[in-house]
Parts: C-alpha cells; sequence; structure tokens
C-alpha cells in the first residue's frame, strides 16, 4: 500500500513550548490517521524530527509499503535525503529513529513543499503548541458574508511601495553582522568555531545596537521588534547589546549559523589556498563545492531561504531583527535583490554593520541598506 505522509513541528520560541503534527493520506486522498503532541519545551527542528517520526510511525503501524513523505521542513528533508549531514548532537538520535523506521517501508521519497501545502499537519501543529502553551486549541475565526468581505477590499486597499510597484505591508529585516572577534583580526575562516567578540568587538556591538533601534520600526509604541540571533557567541553577544538597546525579546535559531568551512576553520585564506589549492580555486567560482567535511555556499543560501520564508509568514508585515554572520547576511541580500551567487563573491560586508531588505506579500522585495558602518565612528 502506498500512502503519502505529511508532517510538521514547531516551537514558540524555539526553544519553547513545542509540538508537532502529522497526517497519513490514501492515494484517493482520504486521510488515514492523524497524530499530534506536544513535546514540553524544544527547538523547531527537534519538533519537525518527531512530527516525521510520528507520520512514519502511523505509516507503517497501517500497513504502509511506500511513502511519499512531504515536509516544508528543507533541513529534515535534506538531512533524512542524505544531501546534509545530521551535525546537531539533539537531532542525531532523532534522525536514527527516522531511518529506522524508513527502512521498515520498501520505499520512501522525501519531498520539500512550502508551508501553505502543509496546511494540515502545520494545525495539528500549532494546536498541539497552544497546548503546550496553556492556551487551549485556537477558535476558528468566524467568517464575514462574502459581500461585507468583497467591501473590506475595495474600501482599505493594501498598502504599496511607489517606486517598486510591490503592494502590501512588508516584512522589514534588519540584518546585523556581529562584532569583531579574534578570528577576523586575523583575517581566518570562522564559521562553526564559537569564538567571542574582542573587547573591540563589544563596543561595536553596543554602536550597531543603538543604530538599529534609532530605525524606523524597530521600537514603536506596540513594542520592539523580536531580535533572531545565530546561537554562536559572537552573534549572541551582538544580540544581547540589541536587546539592551531596545527591550525585545530574544530568540536563536540555527538556520542562522555561520557557514561550515570544515577542515578550513581556523585557516587564513593564504593557508586554505596553499593546502588546498585546486579545491579552493574551485570554491571561489562555484557555490555548490563544498570545503573538506563543510558547507557549500549554495546549501547555506537554501538554509537561508528556509528561514526568510519562515519568518515573513511568522511576522508577516513587522519588522525583524537578525543578528547573524556575513554569509546568511548576504544571502538574504541575495533573496532581496533576487540576483545570481556572484553576489557572494563580490558583495563585502564589514563587522557590526547593519543592512536592510524588506519582502512584500505579493513576492516582491526592496534592498533598503546595505553594509552601513557610520555608527563605528
Amino acid at each position: 500500500m502506498r500512502v503519502v505522509v505529511e508532517a510538521d513541528g514547531g516551537s514558540r520560541g524555539n526553544p519553547g513550548p513545542a509540538g508537532f503534527g502529522a497526517v497519513v493520506w490514501d492515494s484517493s486522498g482520504r486521510v488515514l490517521a492523524e497524530r499530534s503532541e506536544g513535546l514540553g519545551s524544544a527547538t523547531n527542528n527537534v519538533a519537525e524530527y518527531e512530527g516525521l517520526i510520528a507520520g512514519l510511525r502511523a505509516a507503517v503501524e497501517l500497513g504502509a509499503t511506500e511513502a511519499d513523505v512531504r515536509l516544508d521542513s528543507k533541513l529534515v528533508v535534506e538531512q533524512m535525503s542524505g544531501r546534509w549531514r545530521v551535525k546537531h548532537a539533539s537531532l542525531q538520535p532523532l534522525a536514527r529513529r527516522a531511518t529506522e523506521l524508513v527502512g521498515r517501508l520498501e520505499r520512501v521519497r522525501f519531498e520539500w513543499i512550502p508551508r501553505a501545502r502543509n496546511e494540515h499537519a502545520d494545525r495539528l501543529a500549532n494546536e498541539a503548541m497552544d497546548e503546550q502553551a496553556g492556551l487551549g486549541k485556537p477558535r476558528e475565526p468566524e467568517q464575514p458574508p462574502a459581500e461585507t468581505a468583497a467591501r473590506t477590499e475595495t474600501t482599505a486597499p493594501a498598502a504599496s511601495s511607489t517606486w517598486t510597484g510591490a503592494m502590501g505591508a512588508p516584512t522589514r529585516l534588519v540584518l546585523v553582522r556581529h562584532g569583531q572577534t579574534a578570528m577576523s583580526v586575523d583575517r581566518r575562516y570562522s564559521g562553526r568555531g564559537d569564538v567571542e567578540l574582542t573587547p573591540l568587538g563589544e563596543q561595536q556591538a553596543v554602536a550597531a545596537a543603538k543604530r538599529v533601534a534609532a530605525l524606523e520600526g524597530v521600537v514603536t509604541a506596540e513594542g520592539a521588534a523580536p531580535v533572531i540571533t545565530s546561537p554562536l557567541s559572537r552573534a549572541q553577544q551582538t544580540a544581547r547589546a540589541v536587546v539592551e538597546a531596545t527591550g525585545a525579546e530574544l530568540r536563536t535559531h540555527e538556520g542562522l549559523l555561520e557557514t561550515d568551512f570544515g577542515a578550513w576553520e581556523g585557516l587564513t585564506f593564504s593557508e586554505a589556498a596553499e593546502q588546498y589549492t585546486d579545491l579552493h580555486r574551485r570554491w571561489l567560482g562555484d557555490p555548490s563545492v563544498d570545503p573538506p567535511r563543510g558547507e557549500s555556499l549554495q546549501a547555506v543560501f537554501e538554509r537561508v531561504a528556509s528561514v526568510q520564508r519562515e519568518l515573513v509568514e511568522q511576522y508577516a508585515g513587522r519588522t525583524v531583527v537578525i543578528v547573524s554572520h556575513v554569509t546568511p547576511i548576504k544571502a538574504m541580500l541575495r533573496l532581496g535583490l533576487d540576483v545570481g551567487p556572484t553576489l557572494f563573491y563580490r558583495l563585502h560586508l564589514d563587522l557590526a554593520s547593519v543592512s536592510l531588505v524588506e519582502f512584500y506579500p505579493d513576492g516582491n522585495a526592496s534592498v533598503r541598506l546595505v553594509n552601513d558602518t557610520s555608527h563605528l565612528g
């Protein structure tokens, strides 16, 4: 028997109150099973894996032999397909459990789908998260009469960007690169190595925080824009300076991690070029090339694109401050500019710089600021 498994998971705070949802369909679109459960406090990625596991287990229990598994988590799809390694310790046992369940089926195909096509599992996951957060199951909003809805639409047109033609209220992402570290002083490849800011880097973080706090939409009468940061210390320290300047809430997101440079971590540009001459040269011109035991620029771009979709959906029409690293910030700007991968090689971003890109609900975007360092003197 062939089935379709759709699963999702999420966290209110990452980590925070978490839950998952999964649904199994037959080939005619009939629901065969639903699974959902709260997980206490967990991260988004843990919840997504738990949703996958629940969906696969339900398929096995139903006697399925084949499964098309559809998820809106790029990370889980790529890891379960074997294209990305499972590096985070908290995800490794979950990936093993999912792999064991896959082995009990004759054929499994993984597919990434947009969140809009994963509504059933997303609803189940959100209900589980709401229960974990003590909110209970959300009420379905009452629908206004069709003629009322039509009248509302015609009398309250969406806002637009005069110069670009973009329609609707944009989601504004304020992009902040972390301050100086000892690795950046020596111009060494600094990816997943967890180094802290230098004293100058701490000063840069404070200056960048003040610049961010002064931007339109970051601090309003309704409160401060949320601050989302890479989990690495240099970004966390910079993010905390922003929180102190704005009074915002802080959360981490693993999707904002810097590139994994693998064997090049800690090497200077010259050292990497000398020790890995051919590979380093190819890496400089081909975003699909991986450093030894590392991550390609294309993989970073796809990871950040998933984060961008998530944030634009979660914070639609709002301002969000993102504190991250040079490559993820370039990836966000590349998405805003809708240009090719040569941007990675041609755009320079300084330490503690501030950039800003707006993403509109109609798919348009507007890059408003790039590599602003006016606050650094």
